[in-house]
């Protein structure tokens, strides 16, 4: 049980841990990709754009008391190097009694949320979800000594099973015609199997609970980071909420679905290592000069994916919501055209979580996401005006204008320079915007390539803008560089990648 404590063995091939442990989480965050996408393609044409409007009205809630700690007491776990068994068995069982009095309070604001929306179908849906923040509650603290011991490839393990389960349950009772009780199951189900899973995988076990006072520094760390997640999910959620407010339930599922598409990069690339990124980076505090090495080289390899990607997306998203989810969600086509500039941005900008956390400095997160709720708030109210589309615009622009300050606030701890920032991502951003101008220009603004690009099927249609938007990339990079260092180097990191239980 010990070994959950003590971090001394991690630090021998420090590197080589963390890269093997960024495979298996982003291994395990690709497959289940694929697993939504076959599950979402399948449930977007058994249940309506209102199924999905009147769960996402209520998952807008339920999701920030669902990661109390989730956003907060794991982060502390992997960050501190003075834990002990007491002391994280006070936290367990701090974070049960808090996780029951957050599921009551959901449960008594039902109708409150049901008259708010005026849609009565809320009081049943929002009993049946609040059942998913006690099920996350129970698992949090076995999961958070799992990433702290880079047992990756466990956790990577137990995602994709919960993913798996929680979908096919979904995608049964949605053609058994429950409608979005389909998706009520799937909210409950995933926490549920991965809460059990992780029980059954981490050896610990809580014991008798010590005096609240061994955990004081703790919850100050956790309270400072469920406080900027409380911020960030509001300043991310408002625009759902003023849509359904202002428009309707499928005003709000158009929107989410183009959302959905837009946050994808983020929940497949980002999410997966920041719990890597915060475990490596935690250990080179004391290393000024190899923790900004480490950083500069993560977001090096991260701009060469997530530039293109932005870009690609961007020329082809009408079209792969038309492919996965069918002509009824076109809408949502149109309105993910107008997210899709801003995801390379957005990966970058989301690293400076690495930043703040890794040095123990969630004060700092925290004072920075106060300012960025109150921008990207005023963003939305005034996009609101021309509908979600004019959200989605509002969205993408709070990114470009407020990225640079965030990085070089985050940084100044470190002293790390955002001109270091800059000129480690530019040639990507530069590369990756002039690929998909002239992509847009060859499919579009010429005739005879226009009428021959129209008539293809939608997934050749995807396939020949992906294809010639990222060739035209991959060429700008080299003339650029000079060189074809740049691609040797990524597909270096990739191989160094492969996931293995040598963690």
């Amino acid at each position: 049980m010990d070994k959950y404590f003590k971090i001394d063995h991690l630090k021998s091939n420090l590197k080589g841990k963390a890269m093997r442990s960024a495979g298996a989480t982003i291994f395990s965050s690709g497959l289940i990709f694929f697993v939504h996408i076959f599950s979402t393609v399948i449930l977007a044409r058994l249940l309506t754009p209102r199924d999905f409007g009147i769960i996402t009205m209520v998952t807008t809630f339920s999701m920030l008391l669902q990661n109390f700690g989730l956003n907060g007491f794991t982060e502390a776990i992997i960050q501190r190097d003075d834990i002990n068994h007491q002391t994280i068995s006070t936290l367990f069982w701090f974070n049960i009694s808090i996780s029951s009095l957050l599921t009551l309070l959901f449960i008594f604001l039902a109708p409150v949320l049901a008259w708010f929306y005026s849609t009565p179908e809320l009081n049943k849906v929002i009993i049946g979800i609040a059942l998913s923040i006690i099920a996350t509650g129970m698992g949090t603290i076995h999961s958070a000594l799992l990433r702290r011991n880079m047992q990756f490839y466990i956790t990577s393990t137990i995602d994709i099973a919960a993913a798996f389960l929680s979908m096919s349950i979904a995608i049964i009772l949605a053609w058994r015609g429950f409608g979005y009780w389909a998706l009520v199951a799937n909210t409950i189900v995933l926490p549920l199997t991965a809460s059990v899973a992780n029980w059954m995988f981490c050896g610990w076990r809580p014991g008798t609970p010590g005096p609240l006072k061994k955990i004081f520094p703790i919850l100050k760390f956790a309270i400072h980071i469920y406080g900027n997640f409380m911020l960030q999910y509001f300043s991310r959620n408002i625009d759902k909420l003023l849509i359904g407010w202002r428009y309707n339930a499928q005003s709000v599922g158009y929107y989410k679905k183009a959302y959905d598409l837009f946050a994808l990069p983020a929940s497949q690339l980002i999410v997966p290592i920041h719990n890597v990124a915060l475990a490596t980076l935690s250990r080179l505090t004391n290393e000024p000069d190899n923790y900004r090495g480490y950083y500069l080289s993560a977001i090096s390899i991260i701009a060469f994916v997530a530039m293109p990607l932005s870009a690609m997306m961007t020329l082809a998203g009408k079209d792969i919501i038309l492919f996965i989810l069918g002509p009824q969600w076109i809408k949502a086509g149109e309105i993910f055209c107008y997210f899709g500039v801003s995801i390379g941005i957005m990966l970058i900008y989301a690293t400076q979580s690495w930043l703040h956390l890794s040095l123990g400095r969630p004060d700092r997160w925290l004072r920075w996401c106060i300012f960025e709720c109150i921008a990207t708030t005023a963003f939305f109210a005034v996009g609101l005006l021309w509908g979600a589309k004019g959200v989605a615009i509002g969205y993408a622009v709070s990114f470009y204008v407020l990225a640079a300050p965030c990085l070089l606030y985050a940084g100044k701890p470190i002293n790390l320079k955002l001109n270091s920032i800059i000129s480690t991502i530019w040639k990507y951003f530069t590369s990756s915007a002039l690929a998909g101008v002239l992509s847009f220009f060859i499919l579009y603004k010429i005739p005879y390539l226009y009428a021959f690009f129209y008539k293809q099927h939608v997934f050749l249609k995807i396939m020949i803008a992906s294809i010639l938007c990222g060739t035209l990339y991959l060429l700008l990079i080299i003339l650029f560089y000079q060189s074809v260092s740049p691609i040797k180097n990524f597909l270096s990191t990739a191989r160094q990648m492969i996931p293995s239980r040598k963690l």
